[in-house]
């Protein structure tokens, strides 16, 4: 028998080329006179732009170009809305969404509203301020309630407020459930912004070859193959005369699935117009104004419960800051509102949004994409009532585990993939009771914390639960091929970010094929190579591109047994495939390779029978009816410094049920990753504006990202519950490590502080926040 492959740690492909400096990055592209960009963005929040003036500029030496909303005719138009609104009754949708370059008005601080190509990147910063702008300052719409308050400034003049949509989704009947509990509780909770702070910012290339009438852009996008087809639908080309490259990816978190940004619309325009080749790296500055971010909500919440502490229904209305433009749809909010649900058996469920345009950046999914909120909402309910009840906090989430025989678990509401939620498997107490067994939970509550307060230290532990909708559709696809080397090539239209591709995709294909896992080449993220496909977001990449790898290696595998066993002249089911050969079991002398096979799969000379298809080569395609639901269960012990009121994790544990493990130790990379941004979300990373709608913490030295001494070491177990909803049982992990930190986070804080009666009601914190609310700075 074959070694198996699928669910082993194999040691990753990439690694070789990204540890010795060989993989490709945007910022590795050179090409003969290429030309570099920059471009003048707005120093206003909002504003009106009475008159550019780009002459000097233009005069400069170096300077190739400088163009403005003026110079682009017809091309200038606002972005295609990427994501439409879900199917809900009366939902209301204001569609606005960016444009190329600015042309009467600015709405946010870093809008791009002029475009500079120069010789270098220097002389086009140079000539940035060269560039005259006379702005007519309009009054900024900075919070979300102020948006809504009357009287306040109109981000788009056109809409009759700054609503951007809302929405009612609901469950059951919570108002009679209310009627029946024996306890209600209400709380305001807050979710601030955040940065995706990717380690490689954003950046494209676009060479235009005028003799091939070709367009080839090297982009840092998660989607090329949609780019590809939104530029040539843009630039009045075919589909086949734009090639889009999304090489290594140093970070992509979701802002790298919006499209189009304005880079992504002008480079490729410009490099046409010149004839040139054209380079724009974004820098850090920018990343923090002109990359989307997201987080911003604030939620009125109640939950009704019994004496015991089971959940008759929950009600929540909240504000959703969807920042200056809505291109990305309401994913976030629809997120938040399904996610709130968690794994809890919840039968009366209200929930009512208000999206609100304010003079700040695009808001669009980052890692998690608003399940954060839903998590911190109720997990911090639960926490509120589990001391109200006098209910050990992991008692009051098990008795409300929805129970394994429950699923198939209908939620009803509808979910970012338009179909009614629905939760395809889980088992929800194997997970808690590993993670309780890895942190020591009874141990701490009934020795350690006694004997550290005793010690005069302020010890907390913290446990929440969770569950993540992954693996959504409409579809991915892969081709896979046995060269006559022996090689197999894999080819995908999903781009990579780091996330493993190149192994795990690998690991599926030779486990159908009974090849070595370093014999497959995966190719991702280049649309000459692969035509169809939606791109990397939403924890989906393992799930819909490897049950399409899957699917197309087990073509491959059925047209090498058809073949080997005309060749032996044997049944099929005598065949084994076994390091790169197709052997006859129990007669291993009677072997042919698969570089042969290959090469008899495509003959030269004489003839074929009818209905041939050479090569031994398949390309298929898989969608899930809706997405699989991943689960888990984080754990931390946290210790307060009662002077500074800085926070050290001294342990954190993470069990996840992510379905069939494809690489366990990429998946704790995955889950290591995960939870280093969701504690410089919980703790450290913050977008401040102040009242002109300028952003405070726009640099490093402002924006605090943890390094590795504040990122604790972090235990990973997993429990299996394999789908339902594809053939290899999978659910996805990239967003698992990141969504339940706040709510953790929030949890075990106020454990160690639970002698100054503190509640936790927002995220992030800092020490000078929390030293704010245990010296009676309240509730924000």
């Amino acid at each position: 028998m074959a070694t198996r492959v699928f669910g082993q740690p194999i040691k990753r492909n990439e690694d070789p080329r990204l540890l010795t400096g060989q993989a490709l990055f945007v910022d590795d592209v050179e090409l003969p006179g290429l030309l570099h960009a920059a471009f003048l963005r707005s120093s206003y929040a909002h504003a009106r732009i009475k008159s550019i003036d780009a002459a000097q500029a233009e005069e400069r030496k170096g300077v190739v170009a400088v163009y403005t909303a003026g110079d682009l005719g017809d091309y200038w138009k606002p972005g295609p809305l990427l994501v439409s609104p879900p199917p809900i009754k009366g939902i209301v949708f204001n569609e606005r969404t960016q444009v190329p370059l600015a042309r009467d008005k600015v709405r946010h601080v870093g809008e791009a509203i002029a475009l500079v190509i120069a010789e270098s990147r220097y002389i086009a910063e140079d000539a940035l301020a060269d560039i005259v702008v006379d702005f007519e300052p309009l009054p900024p719409v900075v919070g979300i309630e102020q948006g809504l308050a009357p009287g306040a400034a109109r981000v788009h003049d056109d809409v009759g407020s700054n609503v951007a949509a809302h929405a009612i989704q609901t469950k059951g009947d919570y108002e009679a459930a209310k009627d029946k509990a024996d306890v209600i509780i209400k709380r305001r909770l807050l979710y601030d912004h955040g940065a995706s702070a990717p380690m490689e910012n954003r950046g494209i290339v676009a060479q235009w070859d005028a003799r091939a009438a070709k367009l080839t852009v090297w982009d840092t996008t998660q989607a090329p193959i949609a780019i590809r087809n939104g530029l040539a639908a843009m630039l009045n080309l075919s589909e086949n005369q734009v090639r889009v490259i999304a090489p290594f990816i140093g970070g992509g978190f979701g802002p790298k699935i919006m499209m189009f940004y304005p880079e992504e619309v002008m480079i490729p325009w410009a490099a046409r117009q010149l004839n040139r080749p054209v380079k724009w790296i974004e820098d850090r500055a920018e990343h923090f104004v002109a990359t989307t971010n997201e987080r911003n909500q604030i939620h009125d919440a109640e939950i009704a419960l019994t004496k015991d502490g089971r959940i008759l229904g929950v009600r929540d209305v909240f504000l959703h800051d969807t920042g200056a433009y809505d291109p990305y749809g309401l994913t976030c909010p629809i997120n938040s509102q399904c996610t709130l649900l968690g794994p809890y058996d919840i039968r009366n469920y209200y929930s009512e949004f208000t999206a609100v345009f304010t003079t700040k950046t695009i808001v669009t999914p980052v890692r998690g994409a608003g399940r954060q909120h839903g998590v911190f909402v109720i997990e911090r309910l639960l926490d509120i009532a589990a001391k109200q009840l006098g209910i050990d906090r992991v008692e009051i989430r098990r008795r409300n585990f929805i129970p394994p025989d429950a699923f198939p678990y209908k939620n009803e509401i509808i979910y970012q993939d338009f179909v009614p939620l629905e939760y395809d498997s889980g088992n929800y107490q194997p997970v808690l009771d590993k993670a309780l067994k890895m942190i020591g939970y009874e141990e701490f509550v009934k020795e350690t914390q006694p004997r550290a307060r005793a010690e005069g230290k302020q010890l907390g532990i913290g446990v929440v639960a969770y569950v993540e909708g992954t693996g959504i559709g409409p579809y991915e696809g892969a081709r896979v091929k046995v060269q006559a080397s022996g090689k197999v090539s894999a080819v995908t239209g999903v781009g990579t970010q780091g996330q493993g591709h190149f192994t795990s995709f690998a690991q599926i294909v030779a486990e159908q094929l009974g090849v070595d896992v370093r014999d497959v080449e995966i190719v991702t993220g280049d649309t000459d190579q692969f035509y169809w496909g939606a791109g990397t977001f939403a924890s989906r990449g393992a799930v819909v591109a490897g049950n399409a790898f899957n699917e197309a290696a087990k073509d491959v595998r059925q047209k090498i047994l058809n073949l080997a066993a005309e060749h032996f002249e044997v049944a099929e089911e005598d065949l084994e495939l076994v390091d790169g050969q197709v052997r006859v079991k129990g007669v291993p002398q009677r072997m042919i390779s698969l570089g042969e096979l290959a090469q008899k799969a495509n003959p030269l000379r004489g003839a074929v029978k009818p209905g041939t298809v050479p090569g031994l080569e398949a390309t298929n395609y898989f969608g899930p009816a809706r997405g699989a639901t991943a689960s888990g269960v984080h754990a931390a012990i946290v210790e307060v410094d009662p002077e500074t009121m800085d926070v050290e994790i001294k342990k954190y544990v993470v069990v996840h049920d992510c379905g069939r493990v494809i690489n366990p130790m990429i998946l704790a990379g995955q889950i290591h990753g995960g939870v280093a941004q969701g504690v410089g979300n919980a703790f450290y990373e913050q977008l401040i504006y102040d009242e002109n709608g300028q952003l405070l913490t726009g640099t490093f030295m402002d924006y605090l990202i943890p390094t590795a001494l504040e990122v604790p070491r972090v235990e990973v177990g997993h429990e299996e519950t394999p789908s339902t909803l594809n053939p290899m049982g999978i659910k996805g992990a990239g967003e698992a490590g990141a969504i339940p930190v706040g709510a953790l986070f929030a949890q075990a804080v106020e454990d160690a502080l639970s002698h100054t009666g503190i509640e936790i009601l927002e995220i992030p914190l800092s020490p000078k926040r929390l030293w704010e609310l245990t010296n009676g700075g309240g509730n924000g």
